[in-house]
C-alpha cells in the first residue's frame, strides 16, 4: 500500500476551495459546506428490508459579528451530519482514509475515521460534539483525507482467491 502525496491526492478531489491551504504533504483538508441536525429516528435490520436512514434537518448558519464574511453554525452537544464541499473520484486501485482534523478534536468535536472507495459525492461525516457548544464557520477545515494506492494488494487478493478456488477444486476431485 502506497500513501500518495497531497498534490497527487488533490487530482482525485473536486471542490477544493483553496489549494494553498488545503493541500499538504500527504493529505488534503475537507471543508464544511452544510450542517444538518439528525432526525432522531433511523432503522436498521439484518436484511435491509426495514432499513430507514436517519433524516436530516437543515441548520441555518448565522452571522456572529458584523465584520464576518462567512457565517457560523452554533452546535450544541449532539450529533450532526456534515456535508463537505469536496467530492472524491478514486481509481479502482485507490482507497481514501478520512480522519478528523486535529483542531476539531481540540475544539471538542470528532467524527469516526472512515475508509471510502470509488466516487463519493458528497463526502458526508457524522460529527459528534462533546462540548457544551462548538462553533463551526462556513468552509472550516474539518477533516483530512489521505489517499492510498492499493494496486499490489488487489492483485495479491485476486491471486490468492484464484489459487484458493483451484485448491478447493483439486481437493473436491480427490
Amino acid at each position: 500500500m502506497e500513501l500518495l502525496s497531497g498534490k497527487d491526492a488533490a487530482t482525485h478531489i473536486a471542490g477544493i476551495i483553496h489549494p494553498k491551504y488545503q493541500v499538504h504533504g500527504f493529505s488534503v483538508h475537507l471543508t464544511v459546506r452544510k450542517i444538518y441536525r439528525v432526525d432522531p429516528v433511523g432503522k436498521l435490520d439484518f436484511g435491509g428490508g426495514e432499513y430507514v436512514p436517519a433524516g436530516r434537518v437543515d441548520i441555518a448558519p448565522r452571522q456572529l459579528r458584523p465584520e464576518d464574511n462567512y457565517l457560523w453554525w452554533e452546535l450544541d452537544k449532539e450529533t450532526y451530519f456534515i456535508e463537505c464541499n469536496e467530492t472524491l473520484s478514486l481509481e479502482q486501485d485507490q482507497i481514501a482514509l478520512i480522519e478528523p482534523e486535529d483542531r476539531l478534536l481540540r475544539a471538542g468535536g470528532w467524527h469516526a475515521p472512515l475508509f471510502v472507495r470509488g466516487h463519493v459525492d458528497p463526502v458526508e461525516l457524522l460529527l459528534t460534539v462533546g462540548v457544551l457548544q462548538l462553533r463551526v464557520k462556513e468552509n472550516a477545515r474539518i477533516a483530512r483525507v489521505r489517499l492510498f494506492r492499493i494496486g499490489d494488494m488487489i492483485k495479491s487478493a485476486r491471486t490468492s482467491r484464484k489459487s484458493g478456488s483451484a485448491k478447493s477444486k483439486r481437493s473436491k476431485s480427490k
